[in-house]
């Protein structure tokens, strides 16, 4: 009866090793799911932001030459928009 309880004893803590070891297999591997995934994203937006950024410059460049290429009609539109917006602003 000894003998059976001690191989008992025995293989519980050798099931109680295994639970550990796997347990700690699985965090090891959702954590380096985790940081891939995070990787990933940060390359996303990293993308995403040097594209709007290359944009807007392009817009910014765009605008500044149609502003120097006609002056005077950049100027009326900018006074039209003006009036238009301090009209609706004052309406509400």
């Amino acid at each position: 009866m000894e003998s059976r309880t001690k191989d008992l004893t025995n293989e519980a803590k050798n099931l109680g090793r295994e639970a550990k070891q796997m347990a700690s297999e699985t965090a090891e591997d959702w954590t380096n799911r985790t940081r891939a995934a995070g990787a990933a994203a940060m390359d996303s937006a990293r993308a995403a932001y040097e594209t709007a950024q290359s944009k807007a410059i392009a817009g910014a460049k765009a605008t500044d030459e149609a502003i120097r290429t006609n002056p005077y009609a950049s100027l009326g539109i900018a006074f039209g928009a003006g009036i238009l917006l301090g009209f609706l602003i004052k309406r509400k």
